[in-house]
Order: structure tokens, then C-alpha cells, then sequence
């Protein structure tokens, strides 16, 4: 008979992976600073809930696919997977625990999320729905999204598009679809967490049967394509601030290149060898929470300089 370890709430952080929670927290930030800057209002009640809502589903996120993971023993020691990554391989925690848990804090994340929606509509609560049930289908389902070519795209599009999409549409209960082309930069970032994770794990993957874009591309042209986005993301970084908020969009420039500079290039330089993954993994987190910060940093800077001079 197995003999786990009591599920702690040091472990159950480690499963929630704050690490990770700059795919949660850029897409807040800026869903809320971009309503600042085209005069959508949410009272600070609601940017709280908001803000809070979007750390449980990414903890969600985390924690089922972890769960997942391992009763599919997907996750193994010998599989370059940080001790924070793999709690359930390394602690020795009872799985039905860890799957309670990534439950309770997908319905902790929808309650502040509804309650944050309702003073303005349904509409909001219906993106979040769909948000939802991503997170769910994301990991679990008899074909969990990211064992499919299209998990880089879900994921992205999830957290980076509809994050502010739902946060903008809690202003006045429409759908303001121009918010996906500003949170671009967003997208993309998001995108290549999953893209380090599967391109550093083809060999494993196509070992367990998982049939990810990486495993069809194979590392050669999934290096191309990561570099390839790379670049784009930068770009997109310099350039969509500036368009959307004028003049003070120009800060993100020195911002980026000091803050994330060097994180870009080693992701523009990176082979996506499962030796590297550990460190692969560490430098695109960071690199969404300062490139994409830089990105919000101007946001915010702009709606300062708008209050000091009109």
C-alpha cells in the first residue's frame, strides 16, 4: 500500500507554479490597462476579482495538467523537469488530492470571474465559460488539447486573447474583438511557453503518443517557427505601444531592451534540446513578464502622463 505525503500548502503552491503566472498576469494587467487607455471602466472591486480570477485558472491550468501528466506517466525524473515543475513525480502526493485541488481552484477562479461579470452582463460570463472550458479540455477529456498540433494556438489565444477580450466586454457587456490584434504580443509569448515545453520533449512525446505541432514539425522547422515568432514578438513589442498610445509608447523601447533583451536572444538562439529545457523554460516565463511588462509598463506610463497633462 502507497504511503503519500501530506498534501501541504507550500506543495500545493508548487503545483499552482506561481513561476508561471506571468501567462496569467500579463493578459490581466494589460486587459485592464487597455480599458484605462480607450476609457472602458471596471471599479476596482472588479479589476481585484479580475485580476485574482485569472491566478486560479492559471493555478487550474497547472495543477490538472500535472495531475494528468503523471497518472499518464507522461512526467518522470530522468525527463529534465525542474522539481517545481513535477511536485506529483518528486513529493510523492497523492494524485486524487492534487486533482481536487486543481478543481477547487478552477471553481474559486470562475466564482470571482462571475461575480466580477454580472453587474455588466452575460456577455463577459460567456467568453469566460469558453475560457473554462479550455482550461478543462486543456489537460482532461479522452483527448486533452495539449496532446494536439493545436495546443500552441489554444493556449495563446486562451490566455493572452481572451483574458482581455472578457475583461474589456466586463466594461460594458460587448464584445470588442480590436482588443486580439493589440494583445498580439501577448498571444505569442504565451504560445511559446508551449512551444519551449513540446519542442524541448519531441522524442518523449512522440514516445507516449502525444501529437503536438512539434512532433509534426519535427526540431528543425520547429526551431524556424520559434525563431521565426521570436522576432515577430519583439517586433510587435516596439512597434504596437507607439500606435496605441502615441508618443509615451516610445518608453518600451529602452524598457524591453534593458529588462528582456537578453532573454530574447537567447530565445532567438535556442535549440530546443530536452537538455536545455529546464533553462529554456525559466528565460521564455521571464521573458513574457518583461517583454510583455515592458509592453504594459507603457500602458501605464501613458495613462500618467494623460492624468498630469490632460
Amino acid at each position: 500500500m502507497n504511503t503519500y505525503n501530506r498534501l501541504s500548502p507550500r506543495l500545493a503552491l508548487q503545483l499552482a507554479a506561481p513561476h508561471t503566472w506571468a501567462a496569467s498576469i500579463c493578459p490581466a494587467l494589460f486587459g485592464e490597462l487597455y480599458c484605462a487607455v480607450c476609457g472602458l471602466h471596471l471599479n476596482i472591486l472588479q479589476n481585484i476579482a479580475v485580476f485574482a480570477a485569472c491566478i486560479l485558472m492559471q493555478s487550474s491550468v497547472n495543477t490538472l495538467n500535472d495531475y494528468i501528466d503523471f497518472v499518464h506517466g507522461n512526467d518522470s525524473a530522468e525527463d529534465n523537469v525542474e522539481v517545481s515543475d513535477a511536485t506529483l513525480v518528486y513529493a510523492n502526493v497523492n494524485p486524487a488530492h492534487a486533482l481536487i485541488l486543481g478543481t477547487a481552484y478552477l471553481a474559486a477562479g470562475a466564482l470571482l470571474g462571475i461575480c466580477a461579470s454580472l453587474p455588466a452582463g452575460f456577455t463577459p460570463i460567456l467568453i469566460g465559460i469558453a475560457g473554462g472550458l479550455a482550461v478543462v479540455l486543456y489537460s482532461g477529456g479522452p483527448l486533452p488539447i495539449s496532446y494536439l498540433p493545436i495546443g500552441e494556438f489554444v493556449s495563446g489565444f486562451v490566455m493572452g486573447g481572451l483574458i482581455p477580450l472578457g475583461i474589456a466586454a466586463i466594461s460594458d457587456n460587448r464584445i470588442h474583438a480590436e482588443v486580439l490584434f493589440w494583445a498580439l504580443p501577448l498571444m505569442i509569448g504565451i504560445a511559446l511557453i508551449m512551444m519551449s515545453n513540446n519542442g524541448s520533449d519531441i522524442e518523449k512525446d512522440l514516445k507516449s503518443g502525444r501529437r503536438t505541432l512539434t512532433t509534426y514539425l519535427g526540431r528543425n522547422r520547429t526551431r524556424a517557427v520559434y525563431h521565426t515568432l521570436v522576432i515577430i514578438w519583439a517586433v510587435l513589442l516596439l512597434v504596437l505601444p507607439v500606435i496605441l498610445t502615441g508618443a509615451s509608447g516610445l518608453i518600451c523601447a529602452p524598457v524591453f531592451a534593458a529588462a528582456a533583451g537578453r532573454k530574447f536572444i537567447y530565445l532567438f538562439k535556442a535549440d530546443l534540446m530536452p537538455e536545455g529545457r529546464i533553462r529554456l523554460m525559466k528565460t521564455v516565463a521571464a521573458a513574457n513578464m518583461s517583454g510583455n511588462g515592458a509592453y504594459i509598463l507603457s500602458l501605464a506610463f501613458g495613462l500618467c502622463l494623460r492624468g498630469l497633462f490632460g
